[in-house]
């Protein structure tokens, strides 16, 4: 089993382009997982973090419902904002600057093979993370996710997820609300939940910014821990 994981900071970049990216990763994992399989052969998977930040852009997922995008293409591009129909799961989200997305492109093979696991170690190195902040975030039953102010009216998201996963193969993944523009939320209801905040992590703490950077590196280390992966 492969343990280490190439970790790769794609600055701000186009989403169709980051995702393309990521198609061709993921294809480059399989196509190595069938060879093994069909030649009785070893060969060796690689393992990928990709952190990106996007601009202004919303995307669904194939279970997702349109309706949940609240306005035309016409008012998308007065706002700057694009639109895609992806192959994740999960509803509509939005992605733009101050977020940090991050996109686990892993062979499961090399790690473990349970998805619902491996959603919960996604929250989880979120919620981990906004704990060095002083931050207690949690799950919402049936809503993948991380959440604070769980169980109560406050209840507000801080990180969306959506992944796909094919022969143990993963891509997509989450994206952090760090000194996201929360007004480009009210143009959708966020992952189709109606009735329930978004929020970012500089409003809950008071801050004009927090450094992406710095956010990351708290990321890494504890995906690396849960994950018990050797980071490149």
């Amino acid at each position: 089993m492969n343990k280490k994981i190439v970790v790769q900071d794609l600055g701000l970049k186009e989403y169709k382009e980051t995702w393309d990216f990521q198609e061709a990763l993921f294809k480059k994992i399989l196509e190595i997982k069938i060879r093994n399989r069909r030649e009785g052969i070893n060969l060796e998977t690689p393992n990928h973090l990709l952190f990106v930040e996007h601009p202004h852009v919303y995307t669904l997922g194939k279970s997702g419902d349109i309706k949940n995008l609240l306005v035309d293409e016409e008012k998308l591009a007065e706002k700057g904002a694009k639109f895609y129909k992806i192959n994740r799961g999960g509803d509509i989200t939005y992605h733009g600057p101050g977020q940090v997305v991050g996109y686990p492109i892993l062979d499961l093979d090399n790690f473990f093979t349970d998805i619902h696991k491996y959603l919960r170690f996604l929250e989880e190195t979120v919620i981990l993370t906004l704990a060095d902040y002083g931050l207690k975030a949690g799950r919402s039953k049936g809503e993948t996710g991380v959440w604070l102010d769980v169980g109560t009216p406050f209840a507000r998201k801080i990180c969306a997820m959506g992944v796909r996963a094919s022969r143990w193969v993963t891509m997509h993944g989450f994206a952090l609300n760090v000194n996201a523009d929360l007004g480009y939320f009210d143009l959708m209801i966020p992952c189709g939940i109606e009735g329930k905040g978004v929020t970012s992590l500089n409003v809950e703490l008071g801050r004009n910014e927090i450094p992406l950077g710095e956010v990351q590196e708290k990321l890494l280390l504890h995906f690396a821990k849960l994950f018990e992966a050797d980071l490149r």
